[in-house]
């Protein structure tokens, strides 16, 4: 089969990974990939976000089977677009990516349905924004309505803070239209569960759980980014909240969607919070997580692209979804100065994949002469495999110090937090 991945991140290397690994898989074509992908994939330079030229090349170049993994394609209706022009295809139509795309759908389609989730407010107007939030708790969580590369999100904790998101989202416009409406909601404590889902709009197989640190620096400082690395499983999820996170949540959401007519096929991503009243849903993501999925995949027993075909034919109940016990933990090695301004263009010296370590290049080009370089903010994720959590943490980071660029800087506590939850 000729197999098409749109996207340019770890997560899409991750995907085409696995991908490989199908008997039936023989092209995968990456749009645009990057170039440490260009070694598992021919890389496209056609962008994510160019609707019109992906179908063109999908149509034009036979392709069996697309997958689109990130977020503003799924939006901006990529799948739709694909399908119409006779290409199946993994992941969400436009009106159900709406569950990312507009926090505003979302919260009001939890509300409606009884989805537990965070009290909100919703706003239009900077200064209605501002009068609310004199007399609100804090800390405050402010989002912004729609995409902002996974930073459109932030928990004031003065009203100084507050006052300045608003200005920021409403009124400067650092996320575009993304921030035309905000949504303010109570603050939530617990810890944070990562569950990302397969579903074919009536049948939903939860993949296994992780544990995601957004924060720059290690103990949980500094700014927040797309994502400094994972662990899976996620040891706050335990059976029990498994139990009522399907019954509260996963099963009530995919019977929400079906019912506004927007029935959600692909993976879904519950990002969660396990408070003192039980699971609470964060938000939705339209699409596998970036770096959930590179400690998620690595653990999938099962055939990614049979499953990713009976999710998009309705026939997941029959699929087989499986995973291994083992752990995994991925170490995001990124660029000095990330998410803020940092330099491109050093020399990467990677450590050869083997059965237990894996390297997922985000960031990266190919030089003129064919060397690796940095590219990007996030640049590798670097994931390891093992029975336990603690080994699989220990060869992560035994593989990060073999692995060198300059001007690299990475987390040195992935993971603790979860070791420490499961002891």
């Amino acid at each position: 089969m000729k197999i098409l991945v749109v996207g340019s991140g770890g997560r899409e290397h991750a995907i085409i990974k696995a991908l490989k690994k199908s008997p039936e898989a023989e092209t995968i074509y990456a749009l645009p990939g990057n170039g440490g992908i260009a070694r598992d994939a021919v890389c496209v330079p056609i962008g994510a976000k160019d609707i019109d030229g992906i179908v063109k090349f999908a149509v034009e170049n036979k392709v069996d089977f697309a997958v689109v993994a990130p977020d503003d394609p799924l939006a901006l209706g990529a799948v739709d677009a694909l399908e119409a022009a006779g290409v199946p295809s993994f992941g969400p139509r436009k009106n159900a990516a709406r569950i990312e795309a507009s926090k505003v759908f979302a919260k009001e389609l939890m509300q409606k349905y009884g989805i537990p989730t965070a009290k909100c407010r919703v706003f239009t107007d900077a200064d209605s924004a501002r009068a609310y939030l004199k007399t609100a708790p804090l800390p405050a969580v402010i989002k912004a309505d729609g995409l902002a590369l996974g930073k459109g999100v932030i928990i004031a904790q003065t009203h100084e803070e507050a006052d300045a998101a608003i200005h920021d989202m409403m009124e400067n416009k650092v996320f575009g239209d993304s921030g035309s409406r905000v949504v303010i909601e109570e603050f939530l404590e617990g810890p944070e569960v990562s569950v990302l889902a397969f579903t074919d709009g009536k049948t939903i197989k939860p993949m296994v759980s992780s544990m995601d640190h957004k924060r720059a620096l290690d103990g949980d400082q500094g700014l927040n980014t797309g994502g400094m690395g994972t662990i899976a499983p996620n040891p706050y999820y335990t059976n029990d909240v498994a139990e009522r996170c399907m019954k509260e949540i996963f099963l009530p959401t995919i019977h929400a969607m079906e019912k506004e007519g927007c029935p959600f096929q692909g993976c879904l991503y519950f990002g969660l919070m396990v408070t003192k009243d039980g699971p609470k849903v964060i938000e939705y993501n339209c699409r596998f997580g970036d770096p959930e999925t590179q400690v998620v995949l690595p653990l999938l027993k099962s055939d990614l692209l049979a499953v990713m075909q009976a999710t998009r034919n309705g026939t997941l109940a029959e699929c087989p979804v499986e995973f291994s016990d083992g752990s995994a933990c991925c170490v995001i090695m990124a660029s000095r100065g990330y998410p803020q301004k940092y330099e491109k263009g050093f020399p990467i010296t990677l450590t050869p994949d083997t059965d237990e370590i894996t390297t997922y290049i985000a960031g990266a080009k190919l030089g003129e002469s064919g060397e690796l370089l940095t590219n990007g903010g996030r640049v590798l994720g670097v994931t390891a495999t093992a029975d336990s959590l603690k080994d699989a943490i220990a060869n992560a980071y035994a593989a990060v110090e073999k692995t060198q660029f300059d001007n690299a800087f990475y987390r040195r506590d992935i993971g603790q937090r979860a070791l420490k939850a499961d002891r």
